[in-house]
């Protein structure tokens, strides 16, 4: 189980996020729904130890993220999490296999890689340079990337944000098959997607948006 607790996130140039407290449930799916600014995608990166909290606390599993040092925070993140970034973060002239692989450098399991491309149809491809993949084929990457190490929770931020409609249903489709049994957090702005999650959480209603620390003033 995943609680944000009296989170707020200050930055360099006087805006600041404030979050209302929420729970992530273990084994269920989560669309964060929102503009851009409202702060979804530093959400993420707060509960993957990426960027600290100024404010509260990011609880995982009783444990207070919050108190730990940043060597922990990936530790934990390397071991737990899996995430799947909207730039993909893949080595283009590398293949498909050897993006996977490249995990045991971390002490990763990547024994499943195999099974994990059959499952996103995309098995055929990989023995090929991400550089000769499409855009959908590159988000099966990285998707099959984050899971195969098999965390306990995977956080997805515009898993679709690159891709068409038709093409990125189908990404989310698979995401959300592969990620049954986990805690699966994604970001996104499109709500066609959402009949595809537990549960679909406005993230506009949770922060209200940027505000100015300076002067108080809003914006959304």
């Amino acid at each position: 189980m995943i609680e944000i607790r009296g989170v707020s996130k200050h930055f360099k140039n006087e805006t600041a996020i404030d979050y209302k407290d929420m729970v992530f449930e273990t084994g269920k799916s989560y669309m964060l729904l929102g503009a851009s600014g409202c702060g979804k995608s530093t959400l993420l990166n707060m509960i993957a130890g990426i960027l600290p909290p100024t404010g509260g606390s990011v609880i995982i599993d009783g444990v207070n993220m919050s108190e730990k040092s940043q060597k922990e925070k990936d530790r934990f993140r390397i071991e737990k999490i899996g995430y799947i970034f909207q730039d993909f973060k893949l080595i283009d002239e590398m293949t498909v296999m050897d993006n996977i692989n490249i995990l045991r450098i971390e002490g990763i399991d990547t024994s499943t890689a195999g099974e994990l491309l059959e499952k996103l149809e995309i098995s055929g491809q990989k023995n090929k340079k991400i550089k000769h993949l499409s855009g959908g084929q590159k988000q099966r990457v990285a998707i099959a990337r984050a899971l195969v190490k098999r965390p306990d929770i995977i956080l997805a931020d515009e898993p679709t944000g690159n891709l068409n409609f038709a093409i990125g249903e189908a990404v989310i489709r698979e995401l959300a098959e592969v990620s049954k049994g986990k805690t699966l957090i994604t970001v996104t702005h499109d709500d066609r997607l959402m009949k595809y999650f537990d549960t679909v959480i406005d993230m506009n209603e949770i922060t209200g948006g940027m505000r100015d620390v300076t002067f108080g003033r809003e914006d959304r």
